[in-house]
């Protein structure tokens, strides 16, 4: 127990820990942006945009994370064989990101529209009345108001990112799980280093529900 937990190796998983927080934040960010426009498709007249989001929100929701980290990983590389003859070096970071943003976007895309959809129809009317373009309309009046009613379920989808960023160990990305296997592997002792990840992925999402709480209030006030 005292020959893992050194300080050396404790900051070892903390980078670990920093990696995992980091690839949960870019996850929701661009998960957040995939949301935005495929909830804008599923809300539009348009036939064709509605279709593609939903066989994509279908496919991802529909799929193990997993499979999907594996397939950017594994099947790309062989796909883009195939085609042009050149290997693709996949870093496992990138590849790591794009699952989880991809994933995340599906989810988010669902959560964008029901807030949006949940917007009071009278101030559809009122920007119409106004003569408010859609793009400023949305800006600026929808999606503040939106925001505030799906930033609970945001912020579970990001606490959800930051446990399932784990994933990504299995292609040899160092994060927090990975770096306990490591240290497990090195001291013949994966009880200990497991113990420890749990609790920094435990500090990790109750910090962040604490901020959450601390928001929604300071929205609420401001309403």
């Amino acid at each position: 127990m005292a020959s893992i937990l050194t300080s050396e190796n404790l900051l070892f998983m903390l980078k670990g820990a920093g990696h995992s927080l980091l690839l949960a934040l870019g996850a929701v960010f661009f998960g957040c942006l995939i949301g935005i426009v495929c909830a804008g498709a599923k809300l539009s007249n348009s036939k064709i945009l509605k279709a593609l989001s939903t066989i994509y929100v279908e496919l991802i929701r529909g799929t193990p994370m997993l499979l999907q980290i594996l397939f950017f990983f594994l099947g790309i590389p062989v796909l883009y064989q195939s085609i042009t003859g050149l290997r693709l070096n996949t870093n496992p970071y990138i590849v790591g990101l794009i699952a989880l943003s991809l994933n995340s976007g599906a989810y988010q895309t669902e959560l964008i529209r029901s807030g949006i959809q949940s917007v009071d129809k009278g101030q559809w009317e009122a920007c119409e009345t106004l003569g408010i373009n859609y793009q400023v309309m949305m800006k600026e009046i929808i999606l503040p108001q939106a925001f505030k009613k799906i930033l609970p379920p945001l912020v579970s989808e990001f606490i959800t990112l930051i446990k399932d960023s784990s994933l990504i160990s299995n292609i040899g990305a160092l994060e927090l799980l990975y770096a306990s296997q490591v240290l497990g592997k090195r001291y013949y002792d994966y009880l200990n280093p497991l113990i420890v990840a749990a609790g920094m992925y435990l500090v990790m999402t109750i910090f962040v529900s604490y901020l959450s709480k601390k928001l929604e209030r300071r929205l609420a006030i401001n309403d």
